[in-house]
C-alpha cells in the first residue's frame, strides 16, 4: 500500500507487537506482495478457485508459519471480478488473522485462533497452548469446487476435532434480482460513496450492471466418541467490549476505514453481537476501487462479530456470550456464503444480493 491504511497500524488489542511467551517479539508479516496482500515467506501447498476462468481466490492449505500464528487453511488474497483484493493475511496489528477462515480461540483449552489466550482475570496471556487446524486428504478439486478433510489439533497433535469442508465460488454477475420485476444488471447501479438507505442508485444514470461472485462455505464439525468438545471465545472467558469472536472470520483489508452495515442497523457498536440475517462491509482496496462484502448464514445461537474501528472484519461468532458445547460422537454444521462485489453497495442491493445468496 502507498498509504498506511487502518489494518496495517499496530492496535492495543492483542497487538502483534507484544512480547512473546519468552520475552521476545512475535513476527510479524514476512512478504507484501506487489497486490498489497501479505503471505507467508514459504507455503506449502495451495490451490485456487475460479469463476468463468478468471481466478478470484487462493486457499492455502499448509502455511509455513510459527504455531503462535495458529496455522490453518485459509482464502487469500480473494478478489473481486475486477481484481480486487479483499482479504488481509499476517496484518501488523493481528499476525494471526489469516485471509478468510475458520478459527477458534478455545477448543477444550487449546488456541487454534492465534496470538494471546484470553485468562479470566488476568487478560491476553501468552500461553503453551496453541494448535493447529490442518489438511488431511482431498475429496474433490475442481476450479469452481473444494472439498476436503482436516483434524483440529491440540498442541501436543491429539485430534479434538474432524472436519469436512467445501468451498465453492459461483458467478452472479446478471443473475440477482433487486426486486421481483427483473434482474439487477442495468437496473441499479451498485458503485458510489451515497447513502446507505434507499431503494434506488446511490448516482449515476442506471447504466451500471452487477459484478458480484458468491463464496459458498460449507463444513461440518464432529466431535470424537467419549468426548464432548467445548467452543469459547474471550468474551466466555471474562473478556467484556462484545469479544465474542471465533468461527467463520473473514479478515478484510481497507485503504480507508470501513463501514459496516445490516438489514436495520449502522456502524459496528449497533451491528456487533447482533443476529441479523445479513451484513455487509463496504471497503476500499489497495489498487483505490471499493468493494462490498455481503454476509450471510448465521447458526442457531451464533452472531455477528465485526470491526470497522480498529481494522475491517466480520466473523460469524460461535460463542458470542456463552460456551457451545459439541456432544461426544455429534457434529456441528455450518452454511455461510459470501457476496463478493466491485463497488459500494447501498443497502437495498446489499439486501438483494443477500436474498439470491441464500
Amino acid at each position: 500500500m502507498t498509504a498506511e491504511s487502518p489494518s496495517r497500524r499496530v492496535a492495543t488489542d492483542q497487538s502483534a507487537t507484544d512480547p512473546g511467551p519468552w520475552g521476545v517479539t512475535v513476527p510479524g508479516p514476512s512478504v507484501a506482495t506487489d497486490a498489497g496482500e501479505a503471505e507467508p515467506a514459504a507455503a506449502e501447498g495451495s490451490a485456487r478457485l475460479l469463476v468463468d476462468g478468471t481466478e478470484v481466490a487462493r486457499y492455502v492449505l499448509d502455511p509455513a508459519l510459527d504455531a503462535r500464528h495458529g496455522p490453518r487453511p485459509y482464502l487469500h488474497p480473494v478478489r473481486t471480478l475486477a481484481g480486487t483484493v479483499v482479504t488481509d493475511a499476517l496484518p501488523a496489528d493481528h499476525v494471526w488473522h489469516l485471509g478468510a477462515s475458520l478459527a477458534v480461540q478455545d477448543v477444550n483449552g487449546a488456541n487454534l485462533w492465534g496470538g494471546r489466550t484470553y485468562v479470566r482475570d488476568v487478560g491476553y496471556t501468552w500461553r503453551d497452548d496453541h494448535g493447529r487446524i490442518a489438511h488431511t486428504e482431498w475429496s474433490e478439486r475442481a476450479d469452481d469446487r473444494l472439498a476436503h478433510r482436516l483434524e483440529w489439533r491440540d498442541r501436543q497433535g491429539t485430534v479434538l476435532l474432524t472436519e469436512r469442508r467445501q468451498l465453492a465460488a459461483v458467478p452472479l454477475t446478471g443473475a440477482v434480482p433487486v426486486t421481483g420485476d427483473g434482474p439487477l444488471t442495468g437496473a441499479v447501479p451498485l458503485a458510489g460513496d451515497g447513502p446507505l438507505t434507499g431503494d434506488g442508485p446511490l448516482i449515476g444514470d442506471g447504466s451500471s450492471a452487477v459484478s458480484a461472485w458468491l463464496l459458498e462455505v460449507d463444513y461440518t464439525l464432529s466431535a470424537p466418541p467419549g468426548q464432548d468438545v467445548r467452543l469459547g471465545s474471550p468474551a466466555t472467558n471474562g473478556r467484556p467490549g462484545g469479544a465474542g469472536y471465533g468461527g467463520f472470520f473473514w479478515r478484510a483489508g481497507s485503504a480507508d476505514r470501513a463501514s459496516i452495515f445490516s438489514a436495520a442497523a449502522t456502524g459496528e457498536e449497533a451491528v456487533n453481537g447482533s443476529s441479523e440475517p445479513w451484513v455487509a462491509l463496504r471497503g476500499t482496496g489497495s489498487d483505490g476501487r471499493a468493494y462490498t462484502l455481503v454476509f450471510t448464514g448465521l447458526g442457531d445461537g451464533d452472531r455477528w462479530f465485526v470491526r470497522a474501528a480498529m481494522y475491517p472484519g466480520v466473523g460469524v461468532a460461535f460463542a458470542f456470550e456463552r460456551p457451545v458445547t459439541i456432544p461426544a460422537g455429534t457434529q456441528r454444521r455450518g452454511r455461510h456464503r459470501v457476496v463478493v462485489a466491485d463497488g459500494a453497495l447501498n443497502r437495498a442491493t446489499a439486501a438483494a444480493l443477500a436474498s439470491s445468496a441464500r
